[in-house]
């Protein structure tokens, strides 16, 4: 559409494109058109309702058919991974209503579509090199360790979000289009993962974001719960990469940082904060490690009530266990 190609193609364009792009980006920006998914969903008319037949209706409560899924991970007290956890070891609650797991699985192999979203801001331009040569060694690891399935696709977001690289397993087109990147702009961090989020949305299995940044937002138009909200919708887990060069508080976005942590919580991810470039590759194999030791857990709404479009608070809990579980905070209905 016009608006992906606006939103992602301006690097493929000619330069007097560049110019016409940007100005008529700048020109509508505030329009919520900007904004509007890559695939909407069809419009479903309303059936016309009979003068004198309004009604008030009470509260709904249902058992739905619409799968509710959940990837868990577990880690013990010091950090290490637990892979051996059961069934009935697991307790979840659907806004604080005890439910019934359907589906469960342990080291779930479910196909993986990973965004690798690399922050081509200004601020980044010294040290992206570093991240690049990381993220080439994490790709491979990535597609040879797991499910013949998985894919990735590579972002970049300075001011603008590109989609350089879409979901395939092709690692000499992702070489390719990482060794050309620089750094320039400002920092749209929440444009990028709501927009990444619309991407995937549709994929089947396992969604996934990895966010190498140096901090947090300056430029979107989105703001923290639209990307919050859009992550939550299509079922993404966040990792955001921090790498900052800087070991004091001071030249820091802390706030930024704070963000990033609170949608990796949320949508059951984890942050990480390699110390100097040397850390990266860990940061990403620990990544790795937890992808391929997930739990996934499913179950079928019930007792709780019907509110269409509106967001469902969920924990999953594994009761007497000194544990910490990673999942999303919860989901909204459709």
């Amino acid at each position: 559409s016009d608006w992906l190609q606006l939103r992602f193609g301006m690097k493929r364009c000619s330069p007097l494109g560049q110019l016409t792009a940007a100005l008529l980006f700048t020109a509508s920006a505030v329009a919520v058109a900007q904004f509007k998914p890559a695939n909407p969903p069809p419009v479903t008319p309303q059936p016309q309702q009979q003068p004198g037949t309004a009604e008030t209706p009470g509260p709904l409560f249902s058992v739905k058919v619409n799968l509710v899924r959940l990837l868990v991970s577990v880690r013990d007290a010091a950090g290490g991974v637990i892979t051996d956890l059961q069934r009935q070891n697991f307790r979840v609650l659907d806004s604080g209503v005890p439910q019934e797991i359907a589906v469960f699985e342990r080291n779930t192999s479910l196909p993986l579509s990973v965004a690798v979203m690399i922050d081509t801001s200004g601020s980044t331009e010294k040290d992206l090199h570093y991240e690049i040569e990381s993220v080439l060694r994490f790709i491979p690891t990535l597609l040879n360790a797991g499910n013949p399935q998985d894919t990735f696709a590579v972002f970049s977001f300075n001011w603008r979000t590109s989609l350089d690289a879409d979901f395939s397993r092709s690692l000499k087109r992702a070489e390719h289009i990482l060794h050309n990147m620089h750094g320039e702009g400002g920092t749209s961090l929440y444009d990028a993962i709501y927009l990444a989020s619309d991407t995937l949305a549709d994929r089947e299995g396992r969604h996934v974001m990895v966010v190498v940044t140096d901090g947090g937002d300056t430029t979107s138009y989105k703001k923290y719960e639209d990307a919050l909200a859009g992550a939550q919708r299509a079922d993404v887990v966040i990792y955001p990469v921090v790498v900052i060069p800087i070991v004091s508080d001071a030249g820091r976005n802390t706030g930024g940082e704070h963000a990033l942590a609170t949608l990796a919580a949320s949508t059951g991810g984890r942050i990480f904060y390699p110390e100097g470039f040397e850390q990266l590759d860990a940061a990403f194999t620990d990544i790795l490690r937890e992808l391929r030791t997930q739990y996934m857990i499913g179950y079928y709404p019930r007792d709780v009530r019907e509110q269409p479009r509106s967001f469902h608070p969920v924990q999953v809990q594994v009761p007497n266990a000194r544990v910490r579980v990673s999942a999303r905070s919860g989901y909204y209905e459709p």
